[in-house]
């Protein structure tokens, strides 16, 4: 019999207000505010000593709050903590029982631990593992795995029994672009068949890719939240992007965008681009007429909405390079937590 989970009749998975840790002087996490809905994928991006890792394992039952308070589908993380843990997957807490042990055997193990059948056990093993890409290694032992094939075996364990949030740690780590591309499907897929997924990544790409909703800490603080969109609009409305086909005409293409758009416009080094913001589609097109009549031809445009690494190095200051653990948070001997970085 399969792991029975509480009832969650709360249209929030996560309502966090006000959490605070502090690590002796440093305050890791100083008023973090999250608000995720049940049945979305919400992102969580910041810099290495942000806050996040702190935040995730409060939210997790790991650490307790300070100040604050956070509930999961509307069971209080401290006071409901049992609950709590019966509602949620962690990735990266799934660490080998043995690395003598081979795949197969680990997560019918793992199984067995969360009340399934012998025979329910094995079948889930092999589906897990075929789903994953890793039906050839299934009886290697997992000391003989790469790192990129232990990052698709802990995320295969967090599914055997399909928690109703699950907070993926950055889970395509080293993985291949294809691989990393087969793992966004396995995300959605959860989703779409009842899971909250709150995701921590170093890649922006993925958050743009997946997250409904994003959260940007730094300092331990939401410093910005919204859909990708709303961040990317936040910093700066979209950029019109000209390669001409005659080098002579790049210095009279540029007085023109400026005096038909009233924008500054800039020429970059690579082939003689030339960038300009770009607020009214209507004035665009009053340019393709105007070059027209001078005879200008192009031999490129595009407009360009920000980019999420853009939204990101303008409110942090930095770019999303984070791979490490938070340097405000202490190290953990807790097993639950064992390779996990967020």
């Amino acid at each position: 019999m399969g792991q029975k989970y509480k009832e969650t009749n709360s249209n929030w998975a996560v309502e966090a207000s006000g959490l605070v840790k502090v690590f002796g002087d440093n305050r890791a996490v100083d008023g973090v505010d999250l608000n995720v809905r049940a049945g979305s994928i919400y992102g969580v991006l910041g810099p290495n000593g942000a806050g996040k890792t702190t935040t995730i394992r409060m939210l997790a039952t790991l650490l307790r709050p300070d100040a604050g308070t956070a509930k999961i589908f509307g069971h209080d993380v401290v006071k409901e903590s049992q609950i709590v843990r019966q509602l949620i997957g962690v990735t990266g807490q799934y660490a080998s029982v043995d690395e003598s042990l081979s795949a197969t055997e680990n997560l019918i193990i793992f199984s067995r631990l969360l009340g399934l059948s012998r025979k329910e056990a094995k079948s889930k093993a092999v589906e897990l593992l075929e789903e994953f890409g890793l039906s050839e290694a299934a009886k290697r032992p997992l000391k003989n795995f790469s790192g990129g094939m232990r990052r698709r075996l802990d995320l295969a364990a967090s599914l055997i029994a399909q928690p109703p949030l699950i907070f993926l740690d950055e889970p395509t780590t080293g993985l291949d672009p294809r691989t990393r591309s087969q793992m966004w499907d396995t995300i959605r897929r959860l989703v779409d068949t009842g899971s909250t997924v709150l995701l921590t990544t170093q890649y922006l790409e993925e958050a743009d890719q997946l997250a409904d909703r994003i959260a940007v800490i730094d300092y331990g603080r939401v410093i910005a939240e919204g859909t990708a969109d709303e961040l990317k609009m936040s910093v700066g409305t979209s950029s019109l992007h000209m390669r001409v086909q005659h080098a002579q005409d790049i210095e009279k293409t540029r007085r023109m965008i400026e005096q038909v758009l009233k924008v500054p416009s800039s020429i970059s080094s690579e082939a003689g681009e030339i960038t300009a913001p770009m607020a009214s589609a209507d004035l665009v097109t009053d340019l393709l007429i105007a070059l027209r009549g001078e005879g200008i031809a192009l031999s490129e445009m595009s407009v360009q909405k920000p980019t999420l690494d853009e939204v990101f190095l303008t409110i942090t200051g930095q770019r999303a390079t984070d791979t490490g653990k938070d340097a405000t948070a202490p190290a953990y001997e807790s097993k639950t937590m064992e390779g996990t970085t967020v």
